[in-house]
């Protein structure tokens, strides 16, 4: 566990799966919350926000499991969010019962605007309720965080108090939220360094941050509340989370990586030091974000810092020339630093099974017998289809095996006939939960559209497609198309993925995949949102 001597290097807090998770659209299954904080942990992030435990038995399962799987020795901090209610804290505290390691993470609002209109309770109600629930998480794990929600519109000598009382009553980390990403740069080192000079009892505990992105000014935050005293960061992976994003991990964490010999002296260090500023292992970047953004749906945008499609491209002649030359000319990252390589599998539709694995482990991935099995006829359909297989092919088709959901309905069979002077049609079997084959064909307004109609006649989930992406995996027209989409049902949205050299088989993968992930959350109750105010009272 950090200790709030940690003042030399920078803790990074991840909070995928949590307030990344209250994207819309990125909901996840069981299995996919574990197979992102196993990837975390390679990534070897020092603190896993797991979830909110109270929020549903979903959400507890998910704490537990991943305390349990993931929360190991030398295994992260595993953290739970509660608010600072008796019944939020106990919870939390039961589902990480499993970690070698665990956190509570308890928040009050501390804003005038929060207090009166989401709490309806004055500065003197809050202030007797943080020592008293924050103690109460203190009681049951040794290690409690501590956030005044809406810090960064709180009103500075409040905030003190709350501060105070909290580190008073055991709270080891405290973090800083600017919730609703209100604050500039120099506004917010200077909230970071007013806590640093007037809060007592300050050096007994970490200075945290946690901050959204509404103005685009995230990460450029951060970075400035690192020079005034923060020693650990609350990050998303690829900045997903509610609005619009969290700070981004792997930008703070390449920005620290980067421009270390300018962050060096802030940290104690000196300037020319190279020794790392966080313990990330970097070359995990680029895999951890690629399995975020298949999972929850959320594409990344091609000219997003560190893991763009663009990050690395060169389209200007000057610019190509330079970097032919030396790579420093138009780079300030080594693309092998994120984990980015060109390299080509040299295996081919005669490789076995045992090369088939082994390329997998070089490339970090360690696959159950069952998904090594359905990866592999995956990898010699594809072998039999294409001249060359490139690294990042194998990754499309072991994601795609590996990390879906729960096959509820599947896809047996689609055939579809279109054309210029033609009504596309589209003819599906699907096999449904009760383990039936049903048969339905419809036209559309295209081949995909003519996909989607059919299998609506089968499965009948009333829901609203809102997004459709295709992108290729590689270039070449023999190569891997990944089709996204994100459909609506009610208030929420779920989203589904696929890979495969034929688009509209993908497309009809990807739909059944984003209808199981609603199909499941009709058995299911809506689990609370950690911002949702308690009737019963707090601390009652």
């Amino acid at each position: 566990m950090a200790s709030a001597s940690s003042n030399d290097r920078i803790l990074i807090f991840d909070t995928t799966l949590r307030d990344g998770e209250q994207s819309p659209g990125a909901s996840l299954n069981l299995e996919e919350k574990l197979a992102i904080a196993r990837q975390l942990a390679r990534l070897n992030v020092d603190i896993i926000e797991a979830g909110f435990a109270f929020a549903s038995p979903g959400d507890f399962e998910a704490v537990q499991r991943i305390a349990a799987e993931v929360g190991t020795a030398d295994g992260p901090t595993i953290c739970s969010l509660a608010r600072a209610t008796r019944q939020d804290i106990k919870a939390a505290a039961e589902a990480l019962a499993p970690a070698a390691k665990g956190r509570i993470h308890t928040f009050i609002a501390t804003s005038d605007i929060h207090l009166e209109y989401k709490l309806k309770k004055s500065r003197a109600e809050v202030l007797a309720v943080i020592p008293e629930m924050v103690g109460y998480a203190a009681s049951l794990v040794e290690d409690v965080e501590f956030s005044p929600e809406d810090a960064g519109r709180s009103d500075p000598e409040f905030l003190y108090e709350c501060l105070e009382a909290a580190i008073a009553a055991g709270a080891k980390t405290i973090n800083i939220p600017d919730t609703v990403g209100y604050t500039t740069p120099s506004e917010f080192g200077g909230l970071i360094a007013g806590i640093r000079h007037n809060v007592r009892n300050i050096d007994q505990a970490i200075i945290s941050v946690h901050g959204h992105n509404d103005l685009g000014l995230a990460v450029a935050n951060f970075l400035e509340a690192i020079k005034n005293g923060a020693r650990q960061l609350e990050c998303t992976i690829n900045g997903i989370g509610e609005r619009a994003g969290n700070a981004a991990l792997e930008e703070l964490v390449m920005a620290l990586h980067v421009r270390r010999q300018y962050f060096n002296p802030f940290l104690g260090r000196p300037a020319e030091s190279e020794a790392p500023l966080t313990q990330i292992n970097t070359r995990e970047i680029y895999k951890t974000s690629r399995l975020v953004s298949n999972l929850t749906g959320m594409l990344v945008q091609p000219n997003k810092a560190i893991v763009g499609a663009n990050a690395f491209a060169h389209e200007s002649g000057i610019h190509q020339d330079g970097v032919l030359k030396n790579k420093l000319t138009y780079e300030i990252v080594d693309a092998e630093t994120i984990g980015l390589s060109t390299n080509r599998i040299t295996l081919g539709k005669l490789s076995g099974r045992n090369a088939f694995r082994t390329r997998l482990q070089e490339l970090g991935y360690e696959l159950s017998e069952d998904d090594l099995n359905r990866a592999f006829l995956r990898f010699k359909e594809l072998a039999d289809k294409k001249r060359e297989v490139t690294d990042r092919d194998l990754e499309a088709i072991v994601n795609d095996e590996t990390q879906q959901a729960p096959e509820l309905f599947k896809l047996e069979l689609v055939q579809v006939s279109a054309g210029d002077h033609a009504r596309p049609t589209a003819t599906v079997t699907l096999r449904t939960p009760e383990v039936e084959e049903l048969t339905d064909a419809a036209i559309g307004t295209g081949p995909v559209d003519a996909i989607y109609r059919a299998i609506n006649r089968v499965v009948n989930i009333p829901n609203e497609l809102i997004e459709f992406s295709v992108k290729s995996v590689t270039a070449g027209i023999d190569a891997i198309g990944e089709v996204t989409i994100r459909l609506r049902h009610d208030d929420r949205i779920f989203s589904g993925h696929s890979a495969n050299t034929d688009i509209l088989v993908a497309s009809a993968q990807a739909y059944i995949h984003a209808l199981n992930r609603l199909a499941e959350a009709l058995q299911k109750d809506k689990p609370l949102h950690p911002q949702e105010p308690v009737t019963a009272g707090f601390g009652r």
